[in-house]
C-alpha cells in the first residue's frame, strides 16, 4: 500500500466549500431589519405614542393652546383614563402582551430556533392564566413543534420563567399551546371551598369538580363506568379527595352507598347514608357500613356480586349491554378506605376470599352500574395484588416518598418519564397527580373541605334521602324479556 502524506496547509486558511449561497443584504433587507421589523415589534407603543402626539398637535396647533396648559390637559386625561379599572387593565394587558412577544422572539433566536429564512415561532394568541401566560404559537415553515419542545428550557431561562410547557395541537402540527409559567398556583393552600358545597342536590351521572390544575384551570372527573385508586403518604390529601366523590353520591338519592372503613372514622360522617343490603337466602338486613371486620366486608361484597348478576340478567333480557341513566336502576358506589387492611389480615383464607370478591366486582361491575373507589397508602404488589390494582382505570397519586411508590399508584413507567409524585412538596397538602380522562397525569390541588364542611354535607344528604320518596325501579330479579323477531322477518316468537 503506498504511503499517504499528511498536508499541513497554507499560511492563509481557504474558505470551505458551502452548499448554500452566501447571504448578501440589499438596501431593502436593511430597511426591513433595521426599521420595519422593530417598528412592527413596538407597534403597540408606537400606536399609543401616535395618539398622544395627535392629541398634542390638536391642542397646540388646531386649538392654539400654549405648551404648558396642553401638557397639563394631556396628563389629566391620561390620569383619568388610568383611574378607570377596565381601561387600566386593558392597557396593562396590551403592554404586557407586546413585551412578551418581543421577549419570546429574542428567546427563540437565542435558542437557535430561527429557520434559514430568518423566521421563528410567533405568538398568534395570548391569554392570562393563574400560572402565567398561555399563548398559541405558530411554528414557521421548515420547523416543527418538537424542536420547540426540545428548547423549552433555554427559552424559560431567557424569559426568567419557572418553566415553559409546550403541547402540540393534535389537530394541526403547525401550532402549539405554550404556557410560560411564572408562578405556581398550587404552592398556596387552596382555600376556595368545593363548588358544590351549598348545592342542595347532586347527580353522580354528571362530572364532579375536584380541584384546579397547575394552570389554574378547574379539574372535573366522571366515574361512570370507571373505578379509581387513590394512594399516597398519610396526611397528603387522600381523604379530602375521596370525600368529594362520596359527598356527590350521598347528595344523589338515587345512588346506593357501601362504605368499608378500616379506621371507622374516615367515612363515619356518611354512615347514615350507607345502604342496607338484603340477604335473599336468610332475609337478613346487612348494614352497608363496614368497619375493620373482614368477614362482614366479604359478605357485603358477595351480596353486591349477587345484585350485579341480577342486573346482568335484566340487561340480557332487555337486549342491552350496559346500564344508562334512564333505566331507573340506582348506581352503586363502593368506597374502601385502607384497602390494604382488608387484604392483609394474617388469615390467608379470608384474604383470598376478599380479593376474589373485590376482583370480580371491579372486573364485571362497570356495565352494571357498580363503581369502586379504593384508597390506600402504598399499594405494593405484596399488599394489594397486582391483578386487582391493574383493574383501576383512574388513578390519583398524592405525595410519595419514592418513585417506585408513585408508579405503584399511577402505573409503571411514569416516574421514568419524569412524572412522579415524589416531586410534590411535602408542605403542599392536597396536591396530587390525577390520571383520568386523557391518559396523562394532571398535577392538581383538591378543593378545600374541613370537618365542618363534611358534617354539613352529611346532614344535608341524610335529610335529602329521608325526605325523597322512593323511586319505582324495574325488577332486576325477574325481568320481562322483550320479543325477539324471527330471522325471516315474520311474527315475533
Amino acid at each position: 500500500m503506498p504511503a499517504r502524506n499528511a498536508r499541513v496547509g497554507g499560511l492563509v486558511e481557504a474558505t470551505p466549500v458551502v452548499t448554500e449561497p452566501e447571504i448578501r443584504y440589499t438596501a431593502a433587507d436593511w430597511l426591513i431589519l433595521l426599521v420595519l421589523r422593530p417598528a412592527w415589534a413596538y407597534r403597540a407603543e408606537l400606536t399609543l405614542g401616535t395618539l398622544v402626539g395627535g392629541a398634542w398637535w390638536l391642542l397646540t396647533v388646531r386649538l392654539g393652546l400654549p405648551p404648558r396648559p396642553a401638557g397639563g390637559l394631556l396628563l389629566l386625561a391620561a390620569a383619568a383614563l388610568v383611574a378607570v379599572p377596565p381601561i387600566r387593565n386593558r392597557l396593562a394587558r396590551l403592554l404586557h402582551r407586546a413585551h412578551l412577544r418581543r421577549a419570546w422572539d429574542r428567546a427563540c433566536r437565542h435558542a437557535k430556533l430561527a429557520t434559514r429564512n430568518d423566521r421563528v415561532p410567533v405568538i398568534c394568541r395570548w391569554r392570562a392564566v393563574p400560572a402565567g401566560d398561555a399563548v398559541r404559537v405558530r411554528v414557521p415553515a421548515g420547523a416543527a413543534v418538537p424542536d420547540l419542545e426540545d428548547q423549552a428550557e433555554p427559552i424559560a431561562a431567557y424569559l426568567g420563567a419557572m418553566d415553559v410547557r409546550v403541547t402540540r395541537d393534535p389537530q394541526n402540527a403547525r401550532f402549539a399551546d405554550v404556557v410560560v409559567v411564572t408562578r405556581d398556583p398550587l404552592a398556596r393552600v387552596l382555600r376556595d371551598p368545593w363548588p358544590h358545597l351549598h348545592v342542595p342536590r347532586l347527580d353522580l351521572w354528571t362530572e364532579i369538580p375536584v380541584g384546579i390544575d397547575e394552570d389554574g384551570e378547574p379539574v372535573s372527573l366522571s366515574l361512570i363506568e370507571r373505578n379509581m385508586l387513590i394512594g399516597g403518604e398519610p396526611g397528603a390529601g387522600k381523604s379530602v379527595a375521596a370525600s368529594m366523590v362520596v359527598a356527590t353520591a350521598a347528595l344523589d338519592p338515587a345512588v346506593s352507598l357501601v362504605l368499608l372503613d378500616g379506621k371507622w372514622v374516615e367515612l363515619a360522617p356518611w354512615r347514615a347514608c350507607a345502604a342496607t343490603l338484603a340477604d335473599p337466602e336468610t332475609g337478613e338486613q346487612v348494614p352497608g357500613f363496614v368497619g375493620p371486620d373482614v368477614r362482614h366486608a366479604i359478605r357485603v361484597l358477595d351480596l353486591l356480586r349477587a345484585e350485579m348478576d341480577r342486573r346482568y340478567r335484566w340487561l340480557l333480557a332487555n337486549g342491552r349491554r350496559k346500564l344508562v341513566k334512564g333505566d331507573g336502576l340506582p348506581l352503586w358506589l363502593v368506597v374502601i378506605d385502607e384497602l390494604a387492611l382488608y387484604l392483609n389480615t394474617g388469615d390467608k383464607a379470608t384474604e383470598r376470599a376478599f380479593a376474589a370478591a373485590l376482583f370480580d366486582l371491579i372486573a364485571r361491575g362497570r356495565a352494571a352500574g357498580m363503581i369502586v373507589l379504593a384508597a390506600t397508602q402504598r399499594p405494593a404488589g405484596n399488599i394489594v395484588p397486582t391483578e386487582i390494582r391493574d383493574l383501576f382505570g383512574f388513578r390519583w397519586a398524592f405525595r410519595c416518598s419514592t418513585p417506585h411508590a408513585s408508579d405503584m399508584i399511577l402505573g409503571a413507567g411514569w416516574a421514568f418519564n419524569g412524572t412522579s409524585a415524589t416531586q410534590i412538596d411535602p408542605e403542599h397538602r392536597g396536591v396530587g397527580l390525577l390520571l383520568a380522562e386523557g391518559g396523562i397525569p394532571t398535577r392538581m390541588r383538591t378543593f378545600y373541605l374541613t370537618d365542618a364542611h363534611l358534617a354539613g354535607l352529611a346532614d344535608r344528604a341524610i335529610y335529602l334521602r329521608a325526605s325523597t320518596p322512593p323511586v319505582l325501579k324495574p325488577d332486576a330479579t325477574a325481568p320481562a324479556a322483550r320479543p325477539i323477531p324471527s330471522p325471516k322477518g315474520g311474527c315475533p316468537r
